[in-house]
């Protein structure tokens, strides 16, 4: 899968679990972006000057923590989120 291809359905899973995804330029302090909690909604900011396969790990980092079950993703995606599941701790509520 392209590195496109997988961003892309990394974004619509996000979007079915509620997080909503911010594609922002980041400064050298803020990394290539992350998981955080806005005005109580989960949001993903996304450094948007990232290639596809940095930013698909950011967001595939931020699904980790997120019960995925009943999202369709196609294997491959699945299985990139699920590299990340085993060092993410849950979200906080």
């Amino acid at each position: 899968m392209r590195a496109e291809q997988l961003l892309e359905e990394l974004e619509k899973a996000a979007e079915k679990v509620g997080v909503q995804v911010s594609y922002e330029t980041l400064g050298p302090e803020s990394g290539q972006g992350g998981l955080c909690k806005v005005k109580g909604s989960w949001r993903l900011l996304v450094d948007r000057r990232a290639p596809a396969s940095d930013r698909a790990v950011v967001i595939a980092r931020g699904l980790a923590s997120f019960d995925l079950d009943g999202v369709f993703l196609h294997e491959k995606a699945r299985e990139f989120v699920a590299k990340f599941r085993r060092a993410s701790p849950p979200p906080a509520a």
